[in-house]
């Protein structure tokens, strides 16, 4: 039987992105633990100069919009575009382990330097745009590779499939909408919590 790249077994998502997130995390946690004297003690990261240099920093909210919309249209196209190609696969899988990697350094440095203070700096660094970013992030790996397997996995008809390619291109357009919510938040709401919370900190 052929399977056309509109069935539902053809849009299966293959790799166990949550699993990989969370093994990503716990290695990025570990890693800075056992090289914090390298990787914290010797730099400034997230040091206590940092924190207050940041509290009393003015934020440009409309600048920072306009920074972070552009990164995050680009990273989406990017992964869009090399979805198409042979390394669609392993794109996905490498921007998984990245994230889940630099989150658990994230958070690891935080609590090495600050304890339980550093894991709500964390969160207060985060929020609330991350809320929206994480579902978003999610989506996007699935339709990535869920496109790379219907180019490559399957044999394509096209006058048979063509809502596919609208299909995806309708997505893809949703998931720029949830990204550039994310923004609005991540620019407009986010600075006034991290400040106000720096001031407590």
């Amino acid at each position: 039987m052929r399977i056309r790249i509109g069935d539902p077994v053809s849009r299966e998502t293959k790799l166990p992105l949550l699993p990989m997130f969370l093994v990503s995390l716990a290695a990025g946690i570990i890693g800075m633990n056992l090289g914090k004297s390298i990787l914290l003690e010797n730099t400034g990261l997230f040091d206590e100069y940092t924190l207050y240099t940041m509290k009393y920093m003015t934020v440009d909210s409309n600048a920072l919009f306009s920074y972070v919309l552009r990164e995050r249209m680009v990273h989406i196209l990017f992964l869009a575009v090399l979805s198409t190609t042979y390394l669609g696969l392993a794109v996905c899988a490498g921007t998984v382990i990245w994230y889940g990697i630099s989150a658990g350094a994230f958070v690891a440095s935080l609590m090495l330097r600050y304890g339980i203070k550093g894991i709500m700096l964390a969160a207060a660094a985060v929020f609330p745009h991350y809320i929206v970013y994480a579902p978003t992030l999610f989506a996007l790996l699935v339709w990535c590779e869920s496109l790379y397997r219907g180019i490559y996995g399957k044999k394509i008809n096209i006058r048979e499939d063509r809502a596919f390619l609208p299909g995806k291109i309708v997505r893809l357009a949703a998931i720029m909408a949830a990204a550039a919510v994310a923004c609005i938040l991540e620019a407009y709401v986010n600075p006034f919590i991290l400040l106000n919370f720096l001031k407590v900190f």
